[in-house]
C-alpha cells in the first residue's frame, strides 16, 4: 500500500534529523504536531544534499549530486519518488506549493560546493548564503504559515535574516572544518590564515544584526510554529556568546560546541519565558 511507504519515507527523514542534529531535532520537536512532520521532510531533503558535497569524499561527489537531482525532478514532477527522504520532500512541497526557485537556488548553492573553495566578494557570499540558508528558511516559512501567501510575504525578510543568521553562525563554528578540511572560505575579505579579533567582532556584529531583524519575525509567527523557531533562535544565539568569547585563535584550531546538557537548560529556561509570555 502506497500509505505505508510514505509514512515509511516520513520516518526517515524523522530519523535523518534526530541523526544529524540534536539541536534542530530539539527545536523541531517544539513545533506543533500539525507541522512537525513537513519540517522533517524538509530537513531531510537539504541534509541529504549537504551530505553530499561535504562528506562523500570516496566517491564521485558531482555524479551522486546529478542523480540526486535528476531523482528530485521526478519526484517533484510525478509526486513520487522510491527515494524515501525525496518521497516525503515532494509531499511537504506539493502540499504547500513551495516554490521551486526556492527548491533550485538551494541545489545550486550546494553545486557550487563541489567545486568552489573561496568567495571573494560580497555578492558570491551573499548569493551562496541565500541559496544555501536563507531559501530553506522561506521553505520553512511556507509550512509555518500553512501556505497563506499574505502571511509569507509580511515575514519573508525576517525569515531570511534567520536563515543568513543561523548560516554565518556555522561558518564561524566550523571555520577549522571548512577550512581544514574542506579548503573552503565563505567570509570575503578575510584571511583566515590570521583570522584575528578585528575580523571575528566584524563577523559577529553582522549575525547580530541578522539576528535583531530576524526576532521581529519570530513574535509574528502562527503559535504552532513560534516556540520552536524561538528555541533555535536561542540555541543559535548562545553558540554566537560562546564563539564570542572564544579567542580568534582558538576559533581557527577547534570547533566551539554547546554541550547537550546547556541546550536542555536552555529548553527549560525558553519554555518558562514563552509560557510567561516574555518573548515579545
Amino acid at each position: 500500500m502506497k500509505e505505508i511507504f510514505d509514512n515509511i519515507s516520513q520516518t526517515c527523514s524523522k530519523s535523518v534529523t534526530n541523526a544529524y542534529s540534536t539541536s534542530f531535532s530539539l527545536a523541531t520537536k517544539m513545533l506543533a504536531p500539525t507541522i512537525r512532520q513537513d519540517i522533517y521532510n524538509i530537513y531531510g531533503f537539504v541534509r541529504f544534499a549537504d551530505e553530499i558535497v561535504d562528506s562523500f569524499h570516496d566517491y564521485d561527489k558531482a555524479t551522486l549530486f546529478a542523480n540526486f537531482e535528476t531523482e528530485m525532478d521526478y519526484a517533484l514532477k510525478h509526486k513520487i519518488s522510491l527515494n524515501p527522504i525525496l518521497n516525503s520532500f515532494q509531499y511537504t512541497v506539493t502540499k504547500y506549493n513551495i516554490d521551486r526557485e526556492l527548491i533550485n537556488s538551494f541545489m545550486d548553492s550546494m553545486r557550487l560546493d563541489l567545486t568552489k573553495s573561496d568567495y571573494l566578494t560580497e555578492d558570491e557570499y551573499k548569493n551562496y548564503i541565500y541559496g544555501s540558508a536563507d531559501v530553506v528558511g522561506l521553505m520553512c516559512l511556507k509550512v509555518f504559515v500553512k501556505g497563506d501567501l499574505q502571511k509569507f510575504d509580511e515575514l519573508k525578510e525576517s525569515a531570511m535574516s534567520l536563515g543568513s543568521a543561523f548560516q554565518k553562525v556555522n561558518f564561524l563554528r566550523d571555520l577549522k572544518d571548512d577550512f581544514e578540511g574542506l579548503n573552503r572560505t565563505y567570509f570575503p575579505n578575510t584571511n583566515l590564515n590570521a583570522l584575528d579579533e578585528a575580523s571575528k567582532t566584524a563577523i559577529i556584529e553582522d549575525i547580530k544584526e541578522d539576528f535583531s531583524k530576524g526576532y521581529k519575525g519570530i513574535l509574528k509567527l502562527p503559535t504552532e510554529a513560534k516556540f520552536g523557531v524561538f528555541m533555535a533562535y536561542r540555541y543559535y544565539n548562545r553558540l554566537l556568546t560562546k564563539l564570542q568569547k572564544t579567542p580568534a585563535i582558538d576559533i581557527k584550531n577547534t570547533r566551539i560546541r554547546v554541550p547537550d546538557y546547556e541546550k536542555f537548560g536552555l529548553l527549560t529556561r525558553s519554555y518558562v519565558k514563552y509560557q510567561l509570555k516574555l518573548v515579545k
